[in-house]
């Protein structure tokens, strides 16, 4: 038969691991197929580990009159794709970086939940693509956008994005096809066509309707809400201290940083917690916070929280075999009753880890031991696959996460105390003529997080920066100098843009 080069409907999806675009293809193959078109779909896989999407090309083409055979593509062409479906905003972001979506042509749906990018979470601080920016480019871009949270719609549904992306697609009303061909293309797929067609319903009417959902950078955060009554005797009086000492301005974060260090070890160490931020707020009203609504006060309720919760070995045997972990990846994964889910953890302990776990004592004679240090370390530090669904590994861990009531007299414990105290005597020293960066010395906690090198690498980068405060004492825009710095430390992790904006501060003091 002679080819035909009559132009066919172009069609790309672009999702990841999991996210059905395979399924999503066949349905439109098969749905196009049932209707008397010819069809074809091809796949280009990405890389493992988020790092890129899958890109399914299909191509759709109407039968001639004279029989002829059709010629179609492998791959879509720069300024030559109908529609793209986007499984994920980013993914959007990227369609239109390689051309894919043109103004005079392509109708872009794409789904407004993120699923971060390896490179995005590798960044020290907030490495998080900017989705206002896509947002905006696709009203440019495309001749037509529809993009609403398609993954919440479908797991509301009780199925995957696929079965969203494709009532989307058939409410879009861009193919010459009815809802009926649609939805007969998921039923000939005969697996979970219930909750696949009411996930493609709840699309469709948001897509016919024209229903967009408003994206930001950062999902919209409530501020904690203090209850009545905690239920519990001893809660019920941190909540009543909490509120009869500190400004109202501030009993929102402290009753999450409350909660946070309970969660960690138990209501006398909140009383801690409260002890040391109505300390922090008494100097704050000392040095005129009350003018400031006391933004002092209210970093001081945040950073020490995350302080004194610091992460340990404890707490990761402790959140590794919780309840509700193990719930949160059966949802994550959507696991049906009936299935049995194990979890494969990987953990690489050091024996920084092993002697913070031992007695304050014991832990320094330890490391204090250089050849027997060094030895036991050759023996610990080394990667382990470590399957918590099995009852070896399980009651490990448990047994680990049994250690909380010890945590106090651990080495590590010692170290994060005497590391707080520190810090909160380089911002308290400041306060009474710099009230900027005292308040700045103290967000600068927020460089120390994770557990292990990650923790180590924090710390060093935080020291260097505080190391900064006393050659800012004097300036006015003190405040403003160190979060520079704090910026600059988060900017790669290496520290090299750090140490360039440390050699500024020094040139300062030079100069004066």
């Amino acid at each position: 038969m002679t080819p035909t080069f009559e132009k066919p409907i172009a069609i790309a999806i672009l999702a990841m691991g999991g996210q059905g675009g395979g399924v999503l293809a066949d349905w439109i193959v098969s749905m196009a197929e049932a209707e008397g078109w010819a069809a074809q779909s091809t796949s280009v896989p990405g890389v493992a580990q988020r790092t890129g999407a899958t890109i399914y090309y299909v191509e759709l083409l109407r039968p001639s009159a004279e029989g002829k055979m059709p010629v179609l593509s492998l791959m879509p062409t720069q300024g030559d794709v109908d529609i793209v479906l986007a499984a994920e905003f980013m993914e959007a972001g990227r369609s239109m970086m390689r051309g894919l979506v043109t103004p005079e042509k392509t109708t872009l749906i794409a789904s407004t939940h993120r699923s971060y990018a390896v490179g995005e979470k590798e960044v020290p601080g907030d490495g998080t693509g900017d989705p206002q920016k896509v947002a905006e480019a696709s009203g440019i871009a495309a001749r037509k956008s529809i993009v609403f949270d398609m993954q919440t719609l479908a797991e509301k549904n009780g199925s995957v994005i696929s079965s969203a992306m494709f009532g989307a697609l058939a409410g879009a009303g861009v193919l010459p096809f009815s809802r009926t061909a649609f939805e007969n293309a998921v039923r000939a797929g005969g697996k979970g066509v219930e909750a696949s067609l009411r996930a493609f319903a709840a699309a469709f009417d948001r897509a016919e309707g024209g229903a967009t959902d408003p994206v930001s950078r950062k999902p919209a955060v409530t501020a904690a809400v203090l209850p009545a009554s905690a239920g519990h005797p001893k809660l019920d009086a941190l909540l009543n201290r909490l509120r009869s000492t500190l400004p109202d301005s501030a009993q929102a974060i402290a009753f999450a940083g409350l909660k946070k260090v309970v969660d960690w070890q138990d209501p006398r160490y909140g009383d801690e917690y409260l002890d040391r931020l109505i300390a922090l707020h008494d100097l704050d009203m000392k040095a005129g916070g009350a003018a400031r609504d006391f933004g002092f006060t209210q970093a001081a309720a945040k950073y020490l929280a995350n302080a004194m919760a610091y992460d340990d070995v404890v707490r990761v045997a402790d959140l590794k075999t919780r309840a509700t972990r193990f719930e949160r990846v059966r949802k994550e994964i959507g696991a049906k009753a009936e299935q049995v889910v194990y979890t494969t953890e990987y953990m690489h302990p050091r024996m920084e880890e092993v002697a913070g776990a031992l007695p304050a004592g014991i832990g320094r004679w330890l490391t204090g031991n250089k050849g027997l240090y060094e030895g036991l370390d050759r023996f610990v530090s080394k990667g382990r696959h470590v399957k918590t669904g099995t009852l070896f590994w399980f009651a490990g861990l448990y047994f680990v996460s049994a250690l909380k009531p010890m945590r106090r007299g651990m080495m590590r414990h010692d170290m994060e105390m005497a590391h707080i105290a520190r810090w909160l005597e380089v911002a308290n020293g400041v306060l009474p003529t710099n009230y900027d960066l005292a308040t700045a010395a103290l967000g600068a906690r927020r460089l120390i997080k994770g557990y292990s090198d990650t923790h180590a690498r924090g710390q060093t980068k935080f020291d260097k920066v505080m190391s900064a405060v006393p050659l800012l004492a004097d300036r006015a825009d003190g405040g403003v100098w160190l979060g520079r710095l704090v910026d600059a430390a988060l900017a790669d992790e290496a520290g090299k843009t750090l140490d360039g904006a440390l050699a500024t501060i020094h040139s300062f003091s030079e100069a004066a």
